[in-house]
């Protein structure tokens, strides 16, 4: 990316297309459902991670030209009507997320305050209104410091506080 911008030609090409100022609905190999290896693997990993085989899960993952972190446009839709403060409070109160929700004063989670962060940040929390008991919001983290590396260390030490390990 950081090549196309400066106008460097050659190199080893990435993507398929020019990546710079763009962005590109094509993460990994196309698959025989329409949907890309990345977007399966979305789908799959919520359903183990939740082990609910039920779950209804779709994406489209879109490439775009940030130095680091991944973005996630987020519909949940619940069993009941839910109380949206309720749900802000519980997501504040929530170790290791920051909700950035005053779409007033434009705070909203972005790529580039993510960046070199541990957390995770929600915000443009809000009802969908075009079905019952459903949430939209938009969730950003730093992939390389949450993605991996982060969750394990978390979780260890979640089970080790529950005396789940030793």
């Amino acid at each position: 990316m950081m090549e196309e911008r400066q106008g460097i030609v050659g190199g080893m090409k990435v993507y398929p297309h020019k990546i710079d100022m763009n962005a590109l609905p094509h993460i990994d190999s196309f698959l025989e459902n329409g949907y890309t290896k990345e977007e399966m693997k979305m789908v799959n990993e919520t359903r183990k991670i939740l082990n609910d085989q039920t779950i209804g899960v779709t994406s489209t993952t879109v490439r775009i030209p940030t130095i680091g972190g991944h973005s996630e446009a987020v519909n949940v839709e619940f069993y009941s009507d839910f109380d949206l403060a309720k749900v802000r409070q519980l997501l504040e109160e929530s170790a290791g997320v920051v909700v950035q929700d005053d779409v007033k004063n434009n705070v909203y989670p972005m790529p580039i305050t993510s960046h070199g962060k541990d957390e995770v940040f929600v915000g443009r929390l809000r009802r969908d209104e075009s079905q019952p008991n459903t949430l939209n919001m938009w969730i950003v983290s730093d992939n390389l410091r949450k993605g991996a590396a982060t969750n394990a260390v978390q979780i260890a030490e979640f089970l080790m506080e529950k005396s789940l390990v030793s």
